[in-house]
């Protein structure tokens, strides 16, 4: 309880570690909110009934606040007049606020309440590379990420985990500055990388583990560890590099 889990993603899809944290902390008994920018809500649902958690009925008991923001986006720019008493939580876009304050006190008014079995709290966003196409400032996301980490991890005893893409080679030096800040503060790095070496139907990518140690320790080294996985459809297999089906 109490961590920053950064997952990222350099050069392959990592969505494949958002679907497993979300269907953890479910079947754990967490409350989760979900801030999904990046899919609607049908996509997380069918992965994760393969998985063995129905969305729709954590939704409907409340252990869920799932907030569709490809819909929300839709409302705001084309649909009706959103009600003074009902902010979206992304009113950023309209240009009334250049903050992402309204998605903050949406994501605490979610978490406010505890899940079924008194686990502590959990915010999932899915990606926040998102936020910043969409036009917010990197200094407001990383403001963003901050009190939520205040709010969820310290407060609330609860977790944050965050997807962000990134490519060392890429010209977007907004994301990079976002990606490499989040680095530096969070407790676990789980890093999907594309193989090197280009597509192979047996090895999909490899997966950096780091323990930031040194975050709590300033003596202490990161705790580095590599696998290679396979995704299946139901689950996904790791293995230490060089060690796949194919090899053997």
């Amino acid at each position: 309880q109490g961590t920053f889990t950064l997952l990222r993603d350099t050069r392959t899809d990592g969505s494949f570690l958002v679907h497993h944290f979300l269907s953890f902390y479910l079947r754990a008994g967490c409350k989760v909110c979900f801030v999904a920018l990046l899919q609607s809500f049908s996509h997380y649902s069918i992965v994760a009934q393969k998985l063995g958690v129905n969305l729709a009925a954590a939704k409907e008991r409340g252990q869920l606040v799932f907030l569709e923001g490809l819909k929300s986006c839709l409302d705001l720019l084309f649909g009706e007049e959103e009600q003074p008493e009902q902010p979206s939580p992304l009113q950023f876009l309209s240009g009334s606020a250049g903050d992402l304050q309204a998605l903050f006190e949406f994501v605490r008014g979610s978490l406010a309440a505890p899940g079924d079995r008194g686990q502590g709290p959990v915010l999932l966003v899915d990606d926040l590379s998102v936020l910043l196409s969409l036009g917010a400032a990197p200094v407001a996301v990383l403001d963003f990420i901050h009190y939520c980490r205040v709010s969820v991890c310290c407060q609330l005893k609860g977790n944050v985990v965050v997807l962000v893409h990134s490519n060392e080679d890429s010209e977007d030096e907004e994301n990079e500055l976002v990606v490499n800040s989040l680095c530096h503060h969070s407790d676990l790095i789980l890093w999907a990388e594309g193989l090197a070496t280009g597509f192979c139907k047996d090895v999909h990518g490899q997966i950096k583990i780091i323990k930031r140690l040194s975050l709590r320790r300033a003596a202490e080294q990161d705790l580095v560890q590599i696998y290679q996985y396979k995704i299946q459809d139901r689950n996904v297999t790791f293995f230490a590099p060089g060690l796949s089906a194919a090899v053997l």
